[in-house]
């Protein structure tokens, strides 16, 4: 009878440390950002109507970044990936599209497109970017580094050019942080709207 009392008070035991182990393991939510083109400075919404056909991509990013965790600067020589706080999309992607958003504000013309979508359509002007720096610090800044390359697709007349952004974060949230990165894309952008009015300017 006792052996069968403590079979019973075993079994019982068991079958409520399985119960608890689902509630004790339980992760965290993630959380995931995205970044956006609305950055794009309110002077730059008074751009003259184009006919310009502008082309963008490719689009590089360093392969330390390139996952969907949000990578953070920690220290000089150190970095953290965070598990529960991730970019929507890959970061590749979201800059893509983001610079090509804008760029269709800044310039005037609809017909700003990514290099996947453009098939046979050469375009104007052709943009790539390589993105040496994307650097996340959570209460301090966003930092990006990029080199771009527009070239006037009919002569192959090109202009080069790099943009160095630090742009501080208000607070420690991943949110300011990335409304941080867009703005640096937004820098971005504008230098590359402008060279595309210098060489169009340009045209014979």
């Amino acid at each position: 009878m006792i052996r069968r009392i403590a079979a019973i008070i075993a079994a019982m035991a068991g079958a409520c440390a399985l119960a608890a182990m689902p509630v004790g393991c339980a992760s965290p939510p993630s959380h995931f950002y995205t970044l956006n083109a609305g950055a794009a400075s309110a002077a730059a919404t008074d751009a003259a109507s184009s006919g310009l056909i502008v082309v963008v991509g490719p689009v590089s990013v360093p392969a330390v970044v390139d996952m969907p965790q949000i990578v953070v600067r920690t220290g000089t020589n150190q970095i953290s990936v965070d598990e529960f706080n991730r970019w929507a999309s890959p970061l590749q992607s979201n800059i893509s599209h983001v610079v090509t958003d804008n760029l269709v504000v800044m310039l005037g013309t609809p017909r700003v497109m990514l290099y996947q979508q453009a098939q046979n359509t050469e375009g104007d002007y052709r943009v790539s970017i390589d993105v040496q720096t994307f650097e996340s610090a959570p209460g301090d800044a966003a930092t990006l580094s990029a080199v771009w390359i527009v070239r006037r697709m009919k002569d192959g007349k090109t202009q080069i050019g790099r943009t160095a952004v630090r742009e501080p974060t208000p607070d420690k949230s991943y949110q300011a942080l990335a409304a941080a990165h867009s703005r640096a894309l937004s820098r971005l952008s504008e230098d590359i709207a402008n060279a595309i009015r210098m060489l169009d300017r340009g045209n014979p």
